[in-house]
Order: structure tokens, then C-alpha cells, then sequence
């Protein structure tokens, strides 16, 4: 018989030791180690070619029109290296691409797919070409809906580009990404991981989160990437923490009316009166029909007479004379300063009596007599 095994109890230090090795090589697995590029697709890898043709196509607008026009042999050119065919229909405004029997590589179709879409969304061809190549991949976001205010997308829409295209600058140099905004849709070509963060912040911009801050945390990323020992410990003590604020709230007026409010009952309110309850309380529902009609109608003719009383007056208002304020004159006071001295003038004109300036004498009836006097003495003579 063999011998009995002995079980040895696993202490809690080295159950930790076993999870921290676990983790450590699955951290290994999944970085991808640097300077690792993936072998390309070759014809010997395929070498009896596709079964059967496949095709794509997609419309563009009519201002792209004289643009691929002029770029189209390039792009002929371009999928000929990749047995894919091209072809432009300007008068369906559309693109369509389709394989060959040539044709090897099975995605070769699905990269041609996304370059006339790129193309479609006034991605240059320069730009739009490299998605043919294996380690670039495109994207292309739909924001146009995730808005409802039209003033409010453009705005923020605006804010992605940033001013004179700053902001969306930045953010193609943090992710190695061509980034192309047009009209309802943002257009990404790059890796994929460069992928993953346009998105995110595009779809953050239009939810009003400025992209100031995703592009802060982009550059920590990007600056604890390079260093060895952080790779594989969590990022969440370096990066910022942007809380949302909620500053729209709904405007109150300055001066707020005081209402009391109504004593909390439990019973419901009483049910209001029908016609018959209050034709019953009035006495109506028992008069007959004539006097119904009569009684309505004294009503309407008791409503018209007052209704023409008013446009009557409203008539007569025009010719009503407004009543005019009594005209009074206002008398000035004369000032004490200008008030006549009486006695001063009366003591001048004496003055000017005494002055033998032509002035009468003081007596009237002495020069009378003096001048008869005088006539008496020359007569003589």
C-alpha cells in the first residue's frame, strides 16, 4: 500500500503570494510587448482566393462631387494593389466597391468599405488611404442626434474644434489620431486604442463636459506610460476627479407672493353642483318651458342693453371735451431793493431848483413881479 499523503494547510501569506503571481502573468498577457507588430496577410497565406464577390457602396453629397472627381484615379489605383474594384456613379451620387477573382485578403473589402465612407465625410485622400494599412482603423461617431437644441450643438460642437483648432489639435496628438469634424459626424482614423479616447471625448464634449479636462488626463496618461513601474499599478491617485455641477437651475422671481397653504385633509373635495341640483336650489327645474324661455330670455336682452349702454359710452368719449386747468397768472413780487424812495427823488428836485441851470425859481409869484418891474423901467426910458 502506498503511502498516505499529508495535506499542508495554506496559510493566508502564501494564498497572497499565489494571487499576486496569478495577476502578474495575467498583466504580462495582456501588454503587448514593445515594438510587436502583427505579420501581414500574404497571398500565400490564401492562396485559392474568396468564393464568392462581395460589394459595398455609399452615397455622398453633391458638394464632394468635384473633389473625388479629381482624386478618383488615385483611389482606383490605390485598391488595385489590393485586386478591389472601384467604381463612381456621379449621377446616383454614389460609390460602390466590389472584389475580384484576384482578390486574397477577406477584410481587404471592409477596409475599402470604410475608405469610401471616410471619403464621403470630406476626409482627404492622403488621410483616408492609410486605412488600408493593417494597424490603422477608423471610426466614425454620429453626434448629430444626441443634441436636441440645434444653437445648443453647434456650440458644442464648436467647442471639440476649439479655437482656430487648438483644442482638436491636442487632442490628435494625445492619440495619434486624424480627427475631422463635418457637419452631424466626427470622423477618427488611427489605432484603436487612439480610438477609444476621440470617442470618449467626443461623446463627453456633447454632453456638456468640456474637453479640457479628458485632454488633461490624457496627458498623465501619456506621461505615466513611460514609466515601467506604474504600469501595472492602478492610475486612479494621479488622474483628476471632474465633478459635474448642476449650476442650471429654474430662475425664481425677486419677490415671492405668500400663500398659505391649505390644511392638510383627508377626505376629498365636495363634489360640485350639476345643472338639475342647481336648477332644483333655484327653482327653475319646476317653471314650464315658455317660462323657461322667457326668463331666458329677460337674461339676454338685460345683457344686451348693458352691452349697448358700454359701446355707447365708448362712443361718446371722443366727444367729450377734457376738462381744461383755469388759466392764472402768476405776479411776480417786486424786491424790496427796487422799491421807489419817494423822499430821495423829492430832495433831488430840490437841488435842482437852486441851481441856476435854467431851473424856475423857488417862488413863482416873486419872479412874476420882478419882471413887471423890469417892463416898467424900460418903457420909462
Amino acid at each position: 500500500m502506498a503511502a498516505p499523503t499529508k495535506r499542508v494547510r495554506e496559510t493566508p501569506a502564501s494564498r497572497k503570494d499565489k494571487n499576486n503571481t496569478n495577476q502578474a502573468d495575467e498583466s504580462e498577457l495582456l501588454t503587448v510587448p514593445d515594438g510587436w507588430k502583427e505579420p501581414r496577410f500574404t497571398r500565400e497565406d490564401n492562396p485559392k482566393g474568396l468564393l464568392e464577390e462581395s460589394s459595398f457602396a455609399t452615397l455622398f453629397p453633391k458638394y464632394r462631387e468635384a473633389y473625388l472627381k479629381e482624386c478618383w484615379p488615385l483611389v482606383q489605383r490605390a485598391l488595385g494593389d489590393v485586386f478591389i474594384n472601384a467604381t463612381l456613379d456621379l449621377i446616383e451620387g454614389s460609390m460602390t466597391v466590389h472584389t475580384t477573382k484576384k482578390t486574397y485578403d477577406p477584410y481587404a473589402i471592409l477596409r475599402a468599405r470604410d475608405l469610401i465612407k471616410l471619403l464621403a465625410r470630406s476626409v482627404p485622400f492622403e488621410q483616408a488611404v492609410r486605412i488600408l494599412q493593417d494597424d490603422v482603423a477608423c471610426d466614425i461617431i454620429k453626434i448629430g442626434t444626441l443634441v436636441r437644441n440645434r444653437e445648443r450643438f453647434v456650440k458644442r460642437r464648436q467647442r471639440l474644434i476649439g479655437p482656430k483648432g487648438s483644442t482638436l489639435k491636442a487632442l490628435e496628438l494625445l492619440t495619434n489620431c486624424y480627427v475631422m469634424v463635418q457637419g452631424n459626424t466626427v470622423s477618427a482614423l488611427g489605432p484603436h486604442s487612439g480610438l477609444k479616447e476621440v470617442r470618449n471625448v467626443v461623446l463627453d464634449t456633447m454632453k456638456n463636459i468640456h474637453p479640457i479636462y479628458n485632454i488633461k488626463t490624457l496627458m498623465i496618461k501619456r506621461e505615466l506610460t513611460n514609466d515601467p513601474e506604474l504600469r501595472t499599478q492602478s492610475w486612479e491617485r494621479f488622474l483628476p476627479n471632474f465633478r459635474h455641477k448642476s449650476v442650471s437651475k429654474r430662475k425664481q422671481p425677486k419677490k415671492k407672493k405668500m400663500t398659505k397653504k391649505k390644511e392638510y385633509t383627508p377626505f376629498p373635495p365636495p363634489q360640485p353642483d350639476s345643472k338639475i341640483d342647481k336648477e332644483l336650489a333655484s327653482g327653475e327645474f319646476f317653471l314650464h318651458e315658455n317660462e323657461k324661455r322667457r326668463k331666458k330670455m329677460k337674461e339676454i336682452k338685460v345683457k344686451q342693453a348693458e352691452a349697448l349702454s358700454k359701446r355707447q359710452e365708448e362712443r361718446q368719449k371722443d366727444f367729450i371735451p377734457p376738462k381744461e386747468k383755469p388759466a392764472v397768472k402768476k405776479t411776480k413780487a417786486a424786491p424790496i431793493e427796487d422799491k421807489i424812495d419817494i423822499q430821495a427823488i423829492k430832495e433831488k428836485v430840490k437841488k435842482a431848483k437852486t441851481k441856476k441851470l435854467g431851473a424856475p425859481p423857488a417862488n413863482p409869484d416873486s419872479s412874476s413881479v420882478k419882471d413887471t418891474k423890469t417892463k416898467k423901467k424900460k418903457i420909462k426910458s
